[in-house]
C-alpha cells in the first residue's frame, strides 16, 4: 500500500481512534477502530476520504443526540438513518 502523504511503499492497514464533531456542533464524540492507512515512514495515520465522507454522511442522516460519547465505527455505521442520503451534497 502506499501512503498517500509521503508515497512510501510501506504503509498498512490500521484501526485508530478518532475525535468527531457532530454537525449541530454540540459536541464531540470519540469513534474507535476507525479503518485507517498507518506509514512507518513519515508516521502518518489517515483515513481515506471516501471513509471520511461515509461517516461525515451518517452523521448527517442520524439523530445524534442519543450517540454515547464513545462508540466503534462499526456501532456508528448501525445506527438507523433518517434520510436514506444526504441533501445537502451536490
Amino acid at each position: 500500500m502506499q501512503c498517500a502523504w509521503c508515497e512510501s511503499k510501506k504503509a498498512t492497514n490500521a484501526a485508530a481512534t478518532c475525535y468527531w464533531e457532530l454537525p449541530d456542533g454540540t459536541r464531540a464524540i470519540e469513534i474507535v477502530a476507525i479503518p485507517s492507512v498507518q506509514c512507518p515512514d513519515c508516521g502518518m495515520e489517515y483515513q481515506d476520504e471516501t471513509l471520511v465522507e461515509e461517516i461525515e454522511d451518517q452523521l448527517m442522516l442520524i439523530d445524534t443526540k442519543p450517540l454515547p460519547n464513545s462508540l466503534t465505527y462499526q456501532e456508528l455505521m448501525e445506527v438507523p438513518r433518517f434520510l436514506k442520503k444526504n441533501y445537502f451534497k451536490l
